[in-house]
């Protein structure tokens, strides 16, 4: 099969593009042609997507869209595997070529700033079904930045994106969440599919499931300071106020020193770093420590050698894959109930949930005082967490992808089949 994908960029810029990457690679490990359709050729400073062999590339920023499509349309693809484009005109363009199937990483269509997120009074998820009325409330809600002029273009393009995403086979999800979101816009329950995958990111491939939840009963929760880790992007949706203000309640209730790293950038860091100093000096039990972005082994040390991821994002997160990912390294998850987070977080699992609506310091606190109270329960959180992230694997996922490929495509052919003039 030619599978072409379709994305913005040719750079690994965020989970996506990771995921493309890896996606691309299975496709030609498994004998399939791959081409890559993309808008623009940067950030520069991150590494480009990966693609096998003489793998096409097909970039607006070196060649006309009409030339572009064109090539592509040359190179006769039997799917496209689109995952989002800045400009819907140049999607429209794609979807002249194959029929084409649709991976929603984030809120595309369905959301002015694509946060679904209200921001005024307070940070709260956005369950309204997207329309004109979310202009009324883009701004006395805060839903994403103050200028009018910037709603209004925002409020276009994705109305374009919705409307355009009636014309793929299929729309693919991370979570029941997600798909429940374009359920409520209208689309045919046949054609939203959820199909959730993780990122193998063991150290030791020899290492079985069985061995790693094993080694899991080993986990340390009641000795020494409590080493919690926030992995992300430093932004108001992501909760860093709200996570450094429970610590205090937290080392209250465990009676024990807490230890937060924060693994990230982003413009809430200099906020962020203030309101750790000022509870540091209150409270000499709370240090944090703010490492800045990290690459991918550092980010696996970091899950190694911690206690306790903590999400506490106050958008509903699509997913949360990183959640997962630390799992695999045991490491149990307390989180907010928002998004796609309760289709992997279960409470006395592999962690525990604080009510999202209204999202407090005391409920994350309590969330993450029951992950640590007792070794034992620590333990089987661990264990919990591994068991967890292995039902999530990037097998599972391909093989899911590999039939709707063959639906999709197989469909389309019957289909020119069927319209073909008879003899």
């Amino acid at each position: 099969m030619r599978i072409a994908v379709a994305n913005f960029s040719s750079r690994r810029v965020g989970g996506a593009e990771s995921y493309i990457e890896e996606v691309i690679a299975e496709f030609a490990n498994s004998g399939h042609d791959v081409g890559l359709f993309v808008e623009i050729d940067v950030p520069a400073d991150r590494a480009a997507i990966r693609l096998p062999g003489e793998s096409p590339l097909w970039c607006l920023a070196n060649q006309t869209l009409a030339g572009a499509v064109a090539a592509m349309r040359e190179w006769h693809p039997d799917l496209i595997f689109a995952h989002g484009l800045i400009d819907p005109r140049n999607e429209a363009a794609t979807l002249s070529i194959a029929p084409s199937v649709f991976f929603a990483h984030g809120y595309y269509g369905t959301c002015i700033s694509g946060a679904k997120t209200n921001s005024y009074p307070k940070i709260v998820p956005c369950t309204r079904t997207f329309g004109p009325k979310c202009l009324l409330h883009f701004y006395p809600r805060r839903c994403g930045g103050l200028s009018p002029v910037t709603a209004l273009v925002e409020y276009r393009r994705q109305a374009d994106r919705l409307k355009l995403l009636r014309r793929y086979r299929a729309i693919l999800t991370d979570s029941t969440h997600m798909r429940d979101e374009y359920l409520r816009h209208g689309f045919d329950p046949n054609t939203v599919i959820r199909s959730s995958y993780l990122r193998d990111t063991s150290q030791d491939p020899d290492t079985s499931i069985e061995t790693a939840i094993e080694s899991a009963t080993n986990g340390n929760a009641s000795s020494g300071p409590a080493r919690l880790l926030f992995l992300g992007r430093m932004d108001p949706l992501k909760g860093g106020l709200i996570l450094l203000d429970s610590l205090p309640i937290v080392a209250d209730a465990l009676d024990r020193p807490i230890e937060l790293t924060f693994g990230g950038d982003g413009p809430c860091r200099d906020s962020w770093t203030r309101r750790a100093h000022a509870i540091s000096a209150k409270d000499t039990r709370v240090k944090t420590v703010f490492e800045g972005w990290l690459g991918p082994e550092r980010i696996v040390e970091l899950q190694a050698s911690s206690d306790l991821l903590v999400m506490p994002s106050l958008w509903p997160e699509p997913f949360g894959r990183v959640g997962l990912e630390s799992g695999m390294s045991g490491l149990p998850v307390a989180a907010f109930a928002v998004g796609g987070i309760p289709d992997w977080l279960h409470d006395n699992v592999n962690g525990y949930m604080a009510p999202g609506d209204p999202a407090t310091p005391d409920g994350l606190a309590q969330a993450i005082v029951k992950c640590l109270r007792s070794p034992a329960e620590y333990a089987r959180l661990r264990r919990g967490a591994i068991a967890m992230a292995a039902r999530f694997n990037l097998h599972n996922h391909m093989a899911q992808l590999y039939d709707l490929f063959d639906q999709v495509a197989g469909r389309s052919a019957h289909s020119q089949a069927s319209e073909m003039p008879s003899q």
